[in-house]
């Protein structure tokens, strides 16, 4: 068993110019033989949306697109679908709502036959916005503040990846208190954001990720916190915390996922304590 990459991207990725992140994801599908997929499940504008990323692929020079139009658990359990997920290498999981994505796809043949060709045949998937909220265990589905009280509605995600929890947009849309928040409930998991026209491409089974693109990643992590109190006292809804890490990557730096370190700098010099 070998797990497949992921290429997780906080939104907005350059569509235009040089495509940094989305070339990438062209490159790393070619050197395996197959399709790429489109999955426009999380958009309410499956058509539009899916022929805008056929046509810069194909223009990065993948060979074939199929688009998956797919917005009902029916169409999810379709054996023609799998078939034609079975030819591809690759895919891509569109912006939207990532809610719309749990609904319709979680348990479904679809969801199934995507994850036993992650596990199993070097297959990558690349998700942006909605698509990379989705990619971890634990989903934040949505958040609203209500009276100066940040609350964050959790879920399950499509489980690619262990003890994480993926925010997009993230320094775009201010969302540090959000996933902070997120963190406190759920100490043991990282935490994710992922600015905008910026991914991490997750390697090497799981084990590492590399940042792209043009802003940074924010982690969070709160394994070794010292101290948390999320208790509403009075009128103050604000959440308490200390010891949580804090690690801010620029593009070109490696992250291990498992010891929590950054591992090594642009260049390939590994990174040494002053």
């Amino acid at each position: 068993m070998s797990k497949g990459d992921l290429l997780i991207i906080g939104g907005n990725e350059d569509k235009e110019n040089d495509r940094e992140i989305l070339r990438k994801f062209v490159d790393i599908s070619r050197e395996k033989n197959g399709h790429i997929g489109i999955l426009t499940t999380a958009t309410e504008y499956p058509e539009e949306l899916g022929e805008t990323y056929r046509s810069i692929f194909e223009k990065l020079g993948s060979s074939e697109t199929i688009l998956f139009h797919i917005d009902t658990r029916e169409k999810a359990e379709d054996p023609k679908k799998i078939k034609q997920l079975q030819s591809c290498n690759a895919l891509f999981i569109t912006g939207g709502d990532q809610v719309r994505l749990t609904s319709i796809l979680g348990g479904t043949m679809f969801y199934t036959a995507l994850k036993e060709l992650w596990l199993n045949e070097d297959f990558i998937i690349a998700g942006t916005s909605a698509g990379a909220s989705v990619m971890s265990r634990h989903m934040i589905m949505s958040s609203v503040d209500i009276e100066d009280e940040t609350i964050v509605e959790m879920g399950a995600g499509f489980d690619f990846m262990d003890d994480a929890i993926i925010d997009q947009h993230f320094s775009q849309r201010a969302r540090f208190g959000r996933l902070m928040n997120a963190i406190a409930h759920n100490p043991q998991i990282m935490g994710i954001g992922i600015d905008e026209n910026t991914a991490i491409w997750v390697k090497e089974e799981g084990r590492l990720f590399e940042v792209l693109g043009e802003h940074s990643v924010t982690l969070f992590d709160g394994k070794k916190l010292t101290f948390v109190d999320t208790t509403s006292h009075g009128d103050n809804h604000d959440i308490t915390i200390s010891g949580v890490r804090l690690h801010s990557l620029a593009r070109g730096y490696t992250f291990d996922l498992i010891t929590r370190e950054l591992i090594k700098a642009p260049g390939g010099e590994h990174h040494e304590d002053q």
